[in-house]
């Protein structure tokens, strides 16, 4: 049943190929040495990764490719979204976080919301790298994949971009707020 909720009509195909060449074409310095034409042939023979775009975009991710890995051949989307992709905040950082709240619950958490969407969560390394194409989160902030030692004491990280400068902050995994998300990165 999951694999059937993880296919896209060919309107929907359609729509989103044509958003992503949009996008792609209006933002040419986050990719300039690469051609729109190899990018749709490699999601046209991906159809569970234009899925997770479809998922991205309807999220408010606007994924657009960042990065052509030339060792694997892989085309790297990531939600280029000015703020925290909207459909994707007030949620804690994982499942244990949430499971661990007595009340006022939120309704998810960005480590299932990215797996069950298909993507990653962006490393700390990644959410740098992404805010040197742009400015990104300047009123926001987005969960980053957290150290293992770091959660295993309860807590999380997440960034945002204030006074021209990337910051790395900590919080405890259970916190959640409606300015707080997370953004995510695709490899097809």
């Amino acid at each position: 049943m999951k694999d059937e909720k993880r296919k896209l009509t060919p309107e929907q195909q359609e729509e989103i190929l044509k958003i992503l060449k949009i996008r792609f074409e209006k933002n040419m310095d986050r990719h300039k040495e690469l051609e729109w034409g190899e990018v749709q042939t490699k999601l046209e023979n991906n159809p569970e990764k234009l899925w997770s775009l479809y998922e991205m975009e309807r999220t408010g991710g606007e994924p657009d490719v960042i990065v052509h890995d030339k060792n694997t051949g892989e085309y790297i989307f990531y939600d280029c979204s000015p703020e925290s992709p909207k459909g994707r905040r007030s949620v804690c950082y994982d499942r244990e976080a949430l499971e661990s709240r007595k009340e006022h619950k939120p309704q998810n958490n960005a480590v299932d919301m990215a797996s069950d969407m298909g993507i990653e969560l962006l490393t700390e390394e990644e959410y740098r790298e992404m805010q040197k194409i742009g400015h990104f989160d300047m009123k926001t902030s987005s969960w980053v994949k957290t150290p293992e030692n770091i959660r295993k004491l309860g807590g999380a990280i997440f960034c945002d971009r204030r006074y021209d400068t990337v910051f790395v902050y900590h919080n405890g995994a259970e916190s959640y707020y409606g300015a707080r998300g997370f953004r995510g990165l695709l490899r097809v």
